[in-house]
C-alpha cells in the first residue's frame, strides 16, 4: 500500500466511502439472512465437507453484497466463501462471508454475523460486520479506531490469565489438527478463567477488539473469516498474528489475537511443547 496516498485527505475519505460500501452491503444481506430466520424450518442445506454446510440464505446473502459492491465500486474484486473463493485480490479487493456461522444459523443458535472488509493492495483499510441475530453493528478504518453500533471500543486492559476470557475455535473441518489442538487445551483451561466457543470467528474477533474476550486463537480460519476483524483489533490496540508471531494476513490459516498482555501470554501455550 502507499502510506503516504493513504495518510492524505483524500485517502481519508476513500477509506470512510469504503467503509460505506461495507456498512451498506453488510446491512442488505443481513435483511436477508434475519428475514430467512424467521422462516427457518423452509431453508434448505447442503454439506459441503465434515461438519461444514451451505444454504440458500448465505447464497442469497452473497449475491446481495456482491450487488452493493458492484453498484459502487464497479472494478473491485469480490473474494467471498460460496461464490468467488479462488479470486486473486487486486489493487481493491472486497473479502466477504455473507453468513458467518452458518451452523448456528441453522439451528436457531442466535450468534451469526454477516462479514466484509475493504483491501488496498492486500492491506485491510475498512471493514464492518454486523451480528444479525443482535443488530450489533462493529466498525473499523484504518487510522480511524474501531466502534461498536458508533461508540469507540477498545482491547481489554486484563493482564492476568486467571482473569482472562479466552476464545476459541474447534477444528471442526480438519480432523487432523484435533490432537495438536488438544494438546494445547488443558494449558489454557488449568490457567485462565474462562474459555469459549462461539462458532462464528467474525464474531469472535469482534468480542476481542471490544474487550469481551481477552485473546482467541484457531488454527485454520479463512480470509473472510478475519479480514474485517483483523482490521477491528488492530485499530482497537489489540494484536493478531500468525502462529510465528508475525502480522497476520488476510489469508488461510491460523490466528492469534488479544490485547497486548494476554496475546503474549496465549502464544506462549501455543509454543509449550510438553
Amino acid at each position: 500500500m502507499n502510506m503516504g496516498a493513504q495518510s492524505t485527505p483524500e485517502g481519508a475519505a476513500r477509506r470512510r466511502a469504503l467503509l460505506a460500501t461495507c456498512v451498506a452491503a453488510a446491512v442488505r444481506a443481513g435483511d436477508i439472512v434475519r428475514a430467512a430466520a424467521e422462516r427457518l424450518h423452509e431453508v434448505e442445506w447442503e454439506t459441503k465437507g465434515p461438519a461444514d454446510y451451505v444454504s440458500e440464505v448465505d447464497r442469497s446473502a452473497e449475491r446481495a453484497l456482491a450487488e452493493v459492491i458492484a453498484e459502487r465500486h464497479p472494478d473491485a474484486i469480490l473474494i467471498a466463501e460460496e461464490g468467488s473463493p479462488e479470486a486473486t485480490a487486486g489493487a481493491l479487493t472486497f473479502v466477504a462471508d455473507p453468513l458467518d456461522g452458518t451452523t448456528n444459523f441453522l439451528h436457531g443458535f442466535p450468534w451469526y454475523a454477516v462479514s466484509i472488509a475493504a483491501l488496498v493492495d492486500t492491506s485491510p483499510v475498512a471493514g464492518a460486520v454486523l451480528n444479525v441475530a443482535t443488530g450489533e453493528l462493529f466498525t473499523a478504518v484504518e487510522g480511524g479506531g474501531a466502534r461498536r453500533s458508533g461508540q469507540p471500543i477498545a482491547v481489554s486492559r486484563i493482564t492476568e490469565p486467571a482473569r482472562a476470557l479466552i476464545g476459541t475455535g474447534f477444528p471442526f473441518k480438519d480432523r487432523e489438527g484435533i490432537e495438536p489442538y488438544m494438546g494445547v487445551l488443558p494449558r489454557v483451561l488449568k490457567q485462565a478463567a474462562g474459555l469459549r466457543r462461539a462458532g462464528s470467528a467474525a464474531l469472535d474477533l469482534c468480542d476481542v477488539a471490544c474487550g469481551r474476550f481477552d485473546a482467541f486463537w484457531e488454527y485454520r480460519l479463512a480470509p473472510w473469516d478475519v479480514a474485517a476483524g483483523i482490521l477491528l483489533i488492530r485499530e482497537a490496540g489489540g494484536i493478531v498474528t500468525d502462529l510465528d508471531g508475525r502480522p497476520a494476513p488476510v489469508a488461510h490459516g491460523p490466528i492469534v489475537a488479544g490485547n497486548p498482555a494476554m496475546h503474549k501470554w496465549l502464544m506462549e501455550q501455543l509454543r509449550f511443547r510438553s
